[in-house]
Parts: C-alpha cells; sequence; structure tokens
C-alpha cells in the first residue's frame, strides 16, 4: 500500500497549484483520501477529504479553504487531486496525503493509516 503526493512548489500570492496523489496497493472498496498541511511549529492540519466509492465521492473542506481548494478524483489513474487556487502565505506547509477506511470522514490524523511524503508548498512573493 502506498501513496504518492506531488506537485507543490513556490507560487505567488494568488496564483494556484495542483497536487496529486496517487494510490496503489489498495483492496478496499469504501475508503477517504484527505488532504493535511503540517505548518513550521504548528500541528498537522486537515484540509481536505474525499471519500473513494462506486457510489459516493463527497467532498469535504475545512473553513479556511472553502471556495479556494477543490478536491476530485480520477479513479482509472487511482490519483486524487487537491486543486489550490488563491493561495497566500497562510497556505504555506507540507501537504501530506493520506487514507482511512474508519468508515466515516474524519479531521483527526489519527484515523488515516496510511501517509504520502508530503510535498512543499511556498506561497510567497
Amino acid at each position: 500500500v502506498q501513496l504518492q503526493a506531488s506537485g507543490g512548489g513556490l507560487v505567488q500570492p494568488g496564483g494556484s497549484l495542483r497536487l496529486s496523489c496517487v494510490a496503489s496497493g489498495f483492496t478496499s472498496d469504501y475508503y477517504y483520501i484527505g488532504w493535511f498541511r503540517q505548518a513550521p511549529g504548528k500541528e498537522r492540519e486537515w484540509v481536505s477529504e474525499i471519500t473513494i466509492s462506486r457510489s459516493d465521492g463527497s467532498t469535504y473542506y475545512a473553513d479556511s479553504v472553502k471556495g479556494r481548494f477543490t478536491i476530485s478524483r480520477d479513479n482509472a489513474k487511482n490519483t486524487v487531486y487537491l486543486q489550490m487556487n488563491n493561495l497566500n502565505s497562510e497556505d504555506t506547509a507540507v501537504y501530506y496525503c493520506a487514507r482511512s477506511i474508519s468508515g466515516w470522514p474524519s479531521i483527526d490524523p489519527a484515523e488515516y493509516d496510511y501517509w504520502g511524503q508530503g510535498t512543499q508548498v511556498t506561497v510567497s512573493s
């Protein structure tokens, strides 16, 4: 089981980035993929998540990113995307994708059992 996150980089305030999370080796047909971020000196923060199942693709967002970030999935590519628009300095962090099989959407990192390696997003002029 593996998650591979990518797509981070340096972007100016107001800019956009799209993060990708490729999943492999999963056998469950119902789980959640979440995005978290962690800024220096801060706790890991839940950002967004999406349900992965044949019949449910519900999405969830933290208030701080609602309206700016969009999570989506491409089942054929086993990939979850996080489109981030109108970025600001407070979005600077290492972003991680993770899987949860808890059976419900969760903002608690402890509910997630597999994590990607993280990708750095820096918003700066």
